[in-house]
């Protein structure tokens, strides 16, 4: 064997393993998170939508940590979306998944932000809302086309803060 086929090789080998450990993390990760409540379904009729657009969905993460990933019910994963915002909630339709449904009664927040997981891009080009899943505070990044508007109508329907008058 050449040394050119050993170092071959051994780089495989190596790529092999890293992919291993990824697939071991990720795997680890569901097994923790498998007690978060399922996404809730959308009703079956809703109030006329105020915001209602494609978007980039990108990921949702524990509430203030941009980097600790969902990793159940298809939260973990960038998808194409259709974001309609309804009196009632969000419903999130996400390529390839059943339509979800971020009730009202659950927002807690929503704002722009500059960055997540693995996606960095302009100022207010990013836009989260924070919610409950089950007893966890979550936050759930997009890429709309216009930020600005997706903020301001779930803005209507997040709780205002305790002593907002």
């Amino acid at each position: 064997m050449g040394k050119y086929t050993v170092a071959a090789i051994v780089l495989i080998v190596v790529v092999a393993l890293l992919f291993l450990a990824v697939a071991i993390g990720w795997s680890a990760r569901r097994r923790r998170q498998s007690g978060l409540p399922a996404l809730a379904v959308p009703p079956a009729t809703t109030g006329e939508p105020s915001y209602d657009e494609e978007a980039l969905y990108i990921v949702t993460t524990r509430a203030d940590e941009p980097t600790d990933r969902i990793a159940v019910h298809g939260l973990g994963v960038r998808a194409h979306a259709v974001v309609t915002v309804v009196p009632e909630g969000i419903v999130l339709g996400l390529a390839g998944r059943p339509d979800a449904f971020i009730p009202r009664d659950a927002l807690v927040g929503v704002g722009h932000a500059t960055w997540t997981i693995d996606r960095v891009v302009g100022r207010d080009r990013l836009a989260f809302v924070r919610w409950r899943l089950g007893d966890l505070e979550v936050d759930s990044y997009f890429r709309p086309t216009d930020a600005a508007a997706l903020v301001a109508a779930i803005e209507t329907l997040v709780p205002a803060p305790k002593g907002a008058e």
